[in-house]
């Protein structure tokens, strides 16, 4: 399963870089991320929880940031293994750019594959929900980035499941 995607997100390029490396951002925006350890330089060790259709399962495996160029690019991989559930892998190509309103241009290609139980459940199933992973994490990314207005406050305040906007700057800051 392929899936390209952008994202504009009003906060600096750099901003939007920093964010990225660091592991407790990785941790709250991978969806169902139950533990997250080590370095971008070692690579991450990872503990996720996911329901694909009738099947739950817990995922243990790595996440390694690759293909760095600063400021521009880097490739997140991951894979896990879901004991009888079967494995998931994919990879997510990331580029970072200017915009002309000061913030940064974020594009994704997303590539996923299944295997065991998983990919049993057809093709349509795994397709819908890896681009609804995708979407959670460049979502929750992009949401923890960008200062919230005083209606999305007062919004999130009834929503207490998903992270606050700007929690990343402020986190980082």
């Amino acid at each position: 399963m392929n899936l390209t995607d952008s994202r504009d997100i009003a906060a600096p390029r750099m901003a939007v870089w920093a964010a990225i490396l660091d592991p407790e951002v990785l941790k709250t925006c991978i969806p169902g991320c139950k533990e997250l350890t080590g370095t971008v330089d070692d690579g991450f060790e990872a503990v996720v929880v996911q329901k694909v259709g009738p099947v739950k399962a817990t995922f243990k495996g790595q996440v390694e940031v690759s293909d760095i160029v600063e400021g521009e690019s880097l490739t997140l991989t991951g894979q896990g293994k879901g004991g009888p559930a079967g494995f998931a892998k994919g990879a997510a190509n990331v580029h970072f750019a200017d915009t002309d309103a000061g913030g940064t241009l974020l594009t994704y290609e997303v590539e996923a594959k299944v295997g065991g139980k998983l990919a049993q459940l057809g093709s349509r199933i795994i397709d819908g929900f890896t681009k609804k992973l995708a979407d959670q994490f460049f979502e929750r990314f992009q949401d923890g980035l960008e200062d919230p207005t005083e209606a999305e406050e007062a919004e999130e305040q009834e929503d207490e499941e998903k992270p606050k906007k700007g929690w990343i700057g402020r986190m980082l800051g």
